[in-house]
């Protein structure tokens, strides 16, 4: 008989060993008979599969109409096929099925996750299929889904730290489709309506604009299978134009905007890298010393435990189809936001001068590699990468690839992507808080003249 010990070493064995067979899959992609890409990993372990289909359908695609993409994707599954949504729900749940769907900036998302007994996996593939060919737009559901989605609106003016992501997006982004919230603004949600839906659907949720990903114990010809029989049912259409490239910024930039709370929150950055940027691994790298590794960071170190000023505070770069942002954050006291936006500034300026340290990148290059096989461990986590592969044209070598172009990264390699690509001197800081309880010494730092905003009622 094993015992307790036996028993948990055992467990720790299966448990690396799933790690190492994640650490390096066997990534395969085709295209199915209906002109979708498709994209798939064999795992054995657990009978289970996650099936996902990607459309390139985001917010970026409302084309003026903020919040299009995102209702568009919620209404799937609110009725199709002439089943009321409680019927498509009771379906999944008979089986033992999950429906995911989510609407981002770039891409919009429907899958399912299912166990592969066959009388399990085809309800489940079923009702995805109908979810995601035969959605019936009721308009009770969209004056539903939409009078949710007024609610969300309303919402996000009482938080703050949405009243700033909001305003830092449309100051870094301008006129660009990123520019503006996915979840609708008070202007576009009373002009959305079912006929803005409907053509929203028909033109980007086809085949040729769509990815499937499959992870999961099913073999090739049933993947192959599977994804014939969920882009048979989509209209072929064409892939979505490319989106505009984003403007370099011109000029910094200060935008406070009242609301009265005891908190500032700060953001500050400017437009940062895409996916599949040249300059990618050195830029993640470079930015994990520095305001990226949580505790460990210079950025925590120096306004947390040094300055005492905020409790988080933090940076990354969020690549996308086109340059996503490069972003810093933090809160901090209304009446120590400029000495706490001040420092922020100094502490890049001082960054972009030196670059990391030989022992700092050491150290993140450590933390970075050792715990990447945990980023693998799972379905779910595996397929996320798998979606970010296919979406953005990334080359299929890239997972195994990585621990090799993290490691590659040299301190002035780091050094010399976040000098060329950062700019301080057009950088725009978004605060919104009390700004009666602040001084103008921000506007000084930046170089510019203070512009206070106040949220629409």
């Amino acid at each position: 008989m094993l015992t307790k010990f036996s028993l948990m070493m055992v467990s720790l064995w299966l448990s690396l060993v799933s790690i190492q067979a994640h650490a390096m899959p066997d990534i395969q992609s085709w295209q199915s008979d209906n002109g979708a890409k498709v994209m798939y990993v064999h795992v054995n372990g657990l009978p289970m599969v996650d099936v996902r289909v990607v459309f390139d359908a985001g917010s970026a695609r409302d084309d003026g109409l903020s919040g299009l993409a995102a209702l568009t994707n919620g209404l799937l599954a609110e009725g199709a096929g002439g089943q009321t949504a409680q019927v498509l729900a009771e379906q999944f749940e008979s089986v033992g099925a999950q429906l995911e769907n989510d609407s981002l900036r770039d891409m919009a998302i429907v899958g399912v996750r299912s166990l592969t007994d066959k009388a399990y996996l085809d309800t489940a593939l079923s009702a995805l299929s109908t979810v995601l060919s035969q959605p019936d737009f009721n308009q009770s559901e969209f004056e539903r889904e939409l009078a949710r989605m007024k609610v969300a609106v309303t919402a996000r003016k009482q938080s703050p730290s949405d009243i700033a992501d909001e305003a830092f997006y449309k100051a870094i982004y301008g006129d660009h489709p990123y520019a503006v919230p996915s979840g609708g603004t008070e202007e576009s949600v009373e002009r959305l309506n079912l006929d803005a839906i409907k053509a929203f659907y028909k033109k980007y949720y086809v085949a040729r604009n769509a990815l499937i990903v499959m992870v999961g114990a099913i073999d090739r010809p049933q993947a192959e299978m599977i994804a014939n029989n969920l882009s048979k049912g989509l209209a072929a259409g064409e892939k979505a134009v490319s989106l505009p490239e984003v403007k370099p910024l011109t000029e910094s930039k200060v935008i406070r905007i009242q609301y009265p709370s005891k908190q500032a929150h700060i953001f500050m950055g400017q437009p940062g890298m895409k996916r599949g940027d040249k300059d990618y691994f050195s830029l993640y790298m470079a930015n994990h010393p520095f305001g990226g590794s949580g505790f460990a960071s210079r950025l925590v170190k120096t306004i947390r435990e040094d300055r005492g000023l905020a409790y988080s505070v933090y940076s990354y770069f969020s690549p996308m189809r086109e340059a996503g942002p490069f972003m810093m954050g933090m809160q901090t006291r209304a009446d120590q936001t400029d000495q706490a936006v001040a420092l922020l500034q100094a502490e890049l300026e001082k960054y972009l001068a030196e670059g990391p340290a030989e022992d700092e990148l050491d150290d993140s290059i450590s933390n970075v590699v050792g715990s990447f096989p945990l980023n693998l461990d799972g379905n779910g986590k595996l397929m996320g990468y798998l979606a970010m592969i296919g979406f953005y044209n990334l080359p299929d070598d890239y997972l195994q690839d990585f621990v090799k172009n993290i490691e590659s990264v040299s301190p002035a390699g780091a050094k010399n992507a976040m000098a060329r690509r950062i700019k301080v001197d057009k950088l725009v800081t978004v605060i919104v808080g009390d700004i009666e309880a602040a001084t103008a010494a921000v506007d000084q730092v930046a170089g510019e003249d203070k512009k206070v905003e106040t949220p629409q009622e």
